[in-house]
């Protein structure tokens, strides 16, 4: 991992006299496949951040979250979860198609404790893991080039409270979809097989009606 570094790196680093402490610190924590204490730890979180570029070289960070368990460490190269329904924008999915490079990020808030990871990812909607993750839609794999850890000082530390009613989840029936496909302003470009969703819903809102919503945290 000779090229961990890139000169933008180095100018600051030489800067502040911690060249010599990044080195070191490449040598010991960023490896290139996955141990198994990583794997627990991965396997074990309801949520991750993931950050892909777009077609303009904009970053594209973006939460993602389920069940317990919902990413899979499938060999100590590969890593892979879900993409489930979203607002249809497929940024982060569409990002991958172009721009393979990844970054992840796993924290524990409770711990707390964090694990980075950059890999190669591919996107299928016929990948043969599909029909393991309940409500995917598709299904991405990571190719791991580095992981490692972070030191978690700045983490606060929060507690988890609930799992997201919309999580898909074993056992349980698909949950309801979300309340913005009720803003009156969509309706006419939802996808054929959600059309009159809202009046299921209980009618179409106003986009002011939906950020209250959100600010109750019923969005």
């Amino acid at each position: 991992m000779h090229n961990f570094y890139g000169e933008q790196h180095r100018v600051l680093q030489q800067a502040f006299d911690t060249e010599r402490l990044a080195d070191r610190l490449n040598e010991i924590i960023v490896l290139p496949e996955i141990p198994d204490m990583h794997k627990s730890f991965i396997e074990n979180r309801d949520m991750f951040f993931l950050t892909t570029v777009d077609h303009r070289g904009f970053p594209t960070c973006s939460y993602k979250g389920g069940e317990p368990g919902f990413i899979k460490v499938l060999d100590n190269k590969t890593i892979a979860f879900p993409s489930y329904d979203g607002n249809g924008m497929f940024l982060s999915m569409g990002n991958i198609a172009t721009h393979d490079k990844v970054g992840m990020l796993f924290i524990d808030f409770e711990t707390p404790q964090r694990l980075r990871v950059h890999g190669i990812a591919s996107v299928d909607k016929n990948d043969r893991l599909l029909e393991s993750f309940i409500g995917a839609e598709l299904v991405v794999r990571v190719t791991v080039t580095e992981i490692f850890v972070n030191c978690p000082r700045y983490i606060h530390q929060y507690q988890r409270v609930k799992t997201s009613k919309y999580a898909p989840r074993t056992g349980c029936e698909t949950p309801q979809p979300p309340q913005w496909k009720r803003i009156n302003a969509v309706q006419d470009v939802l996808p054929v097989q959600e059309s009159g969703l809202a009046e299921k819903l209980g009618g179409a809102i106003s986009p002011e009606q939906y950020g209250e919503l959100v600010m109750k945290g019923e969005g």
